[in-house]
């Protein structure tokens, strides 16, 4: 039986790519054509179309508007017959947004889980995704021989809206260190030490983390090419700015690294990787 899967962006494309080498046949749709080069999935003409023959649709989108306009536009998913079908969402969503979707679903005779995931192209493409699952107890027991090919780690958290509150959660940390470690290589490089030397000495002191032993070798080589863009990170800020205004609690980190990532985009950097933050930071020559 065929899986639809629909959004292939960069992480996406490597989660479409990872399914297919466990022997999952595909049929696939993206906005912009060719993305689905080198995969072996049937394409197919819209999200409406992507249902047939399906029993589980998995979406990897931008953001909430993307979502809804794939699940309810004029040739949208929820437009074709859905009883029965499980659609997963791997989109980081907004929180407030998500229960819509869940709601939506329902009145289709579909069951729909939210799973954004933590992880990004490289650990996407190995299966070793971290997956937050939020929806039905039963829903979620039959959508995990999918998630366990696509993810290492898998948290069943329940209740509509705790998965995505969770994932912004998690986006702040990586988005403040990333934010951090640019700035000391920007601040060290500039106090006259060199900027592997300074990594170095981060990694085996206060900044190891998995964030900089992932992005090491983009911020020594310049490398930018997107795994997670700055675009997208900074739209999960906002998501979390709205989320710490509903709980009325301040926020200290969040803010900081969304204005570093609003001025990286402001810049022209906003499809590059986030590690290219960097750029913005260190000292220009002279």
């Amino acid at each position: 039986m065929n899986t639809g899967f629909i959004g292939l962006g960069n992480l996406g494309r490597a989660m479409a790519g990872r399914l297919e080498s466990q022997g999952v046949p595909l049929v696939v749709w993206n906005r912009t054509r060719g993305k689905e080069a080198g995969l072996h999935a049937a394409v197919a003409a819209n999200p409406r179309s992507v249902v047939a023959g399906a029993e589980t649709v998995i979406l990897n989108l931008f953001d909430s508007d993307a979502v809804a306009d794939v699940l309810t536009g004029q040739e949208g998913l929820l437009k074709a017959d859905c009883t029965g079908l499980l659609i997963i969402d791997t989109t980081t969503n907004h929180f407030g947004r998500v229960t819509e979707f869940h709601r939506l679903a329902r009145e289709h005779g579909a069951f729909y889980l939210e799973a954004p995931v933590l992880g990004s192209v490289v650990p996407a493409s190995q299966g070793a995704l971290t997956i937050l699952v939020s929806g039905d107890q039963a829903v979620y027991e039959r959508a995990r021989p999918v998630l366990g090919l696509l993810g290492k780690q898998i948290y069943f958290l329940g209740d509509p809206g705790l998965a995505c509150r969770m994932k912004l959660v998690n986006n702040m940390v990586l988005a403040s260190f990333m934010a951090t470690l640019a700035e000391a290589a920007a601040l060290g490089e500039a106090a006259g030490i060199s900027r592997d030397k300074v990594l170095d000495i981060l990694a085996a002191g206060g900044g190891n983390s998995m964030v900089l032993n992932v992005k090491k070798e983009k911020l020594l080589r310049e490398d930018f090419s997107p795994h997670f863009s700055e675009r997208a990170i900074a739209k999960d800020l906002r998501y979390l700015q709205n989320l710490a205004d509903q709980l009325h609690m301040p926020l200290f980190a969040g803010p900081y690294a969304m204005a570093l990532f609003d001025k990286a985009i402001q810049r022209g950097d906003g499809d590059l990787d986030f590690s290219a933050v960097f750029r913005i930071l260190r000292r220009s020559p002279g």
